[in-house]
C-alpha cells in the first residue's frame, strides 16, 4: 500500500478538521466552539487548525459554506414538489454545515449574512415559479415553514417531528405547500 502524498495528507487532515468544526458549531454555536476544541475532535493539534484556516472566522466561514439547492421554477407544482423532496433529503441526513448557521446566526452577524445570502437567491427560485402579486410574501412563508420544521427536527426536538419520516412530513405539508403557491385568488 502507498504511502499518501502531502497533499492528500493535507486534504484529509482538513477535511476531518472541516468534519469536526461542523459537528462543534452545529452542537455549540459559533460563541461556544473553539479551536482547541475543534482540534481535539479532529484529532490534530490546534497549530495545525490555525495553520489551514488561520482564524475561528475563517474555518467557520469553510465550516458553513451552504449549498443552495436548484429548484425548477417551470411551474409551482414542480417547485413545490421539489422543495419537499429537498426538504426530505435534509430530514433524512442532518444538515450539518445548515445546524452550524441556523444555531449561530441569532449571535453572529457573519452566521447571519451568510444564511440571509443563501436564501435570497433560493427564494427567488420559489417566488419565481409562484403566479400572482404575493409571490415574493408566499415563497417567504415556504422558506419560514422549510426553516422552522429544521429547527424544530433538529435544535429544538420538541414534539414528534424529531422522529418523524421525511415522507410522512412531506405528505403532511404538501397541501399546505400546494394552497401557498397556487394563485391568489380574488
Amino acid at each position: 500500500m502507498e504511502k499518501p502524498t502531502r497533499a492528500e495528507q493535507r486534504r484529509r487532515s482538513e477535511e476531518g478538521i472541516l468534519a469536526a468544526a461542523r459537528t462543534l458549531f452545529a452542537a455549540l454555536g459559533y460563541d461556544r466552539t473553539t479551536i482547541r476544541a475543534v482540534a481535539k475532535a479532529a484529532g490534530v493539534d490546534a497549530g495545525l487548525v490555525m495553520h489551514y484556516f488561520g482564524s475561528k472566522d475563517e474555518l467557520f466561514a469553510r465550516a458553513s459554506e451552504l449549498p443552495v439547492a436548484e429548484l425548477p421554477v417551470a411551474d409551482a407544482d414542480e417547485m413545490v414538489e421539489a422543495l419537499l423532496a429537498s426538504l426530505a433529503t435534509r430530514l433524512d441526513d442532518e444538515p450539518v454545515a445548515s445546524l452550524a448557521v441556523l444555531r449561530s446566526m441569532l449571535t453572529n452577524e457573519d452566521a447571519a449574512a451568510r444564511y440571509r445570502a443563501a436564501g435570497v437567491e433560493q427564494l427567488a427560485q420559489i417566488s419565481a415559479a409562484i403566479p400572482g402579486e404575493d409571490a415574493e410574501l408566499r415563497a417567504s412563508l415556504l422558506g419560514a415553514i422549510v426553516h422552522g420544521v429544521i429547527i424544530e427536527r433538529y435544535l429544538l426536538r420538541l414534539g414528534r417531528l424529531s422522529d418523524a419520516s421525511p415522507e410522512q412530513v412531506a405528505e403532511l405539508l404538501r397541501p399546505v405547500f400546494r394552497a401557498l403557491a397556487a394563485p391568489a385568488e380574488g
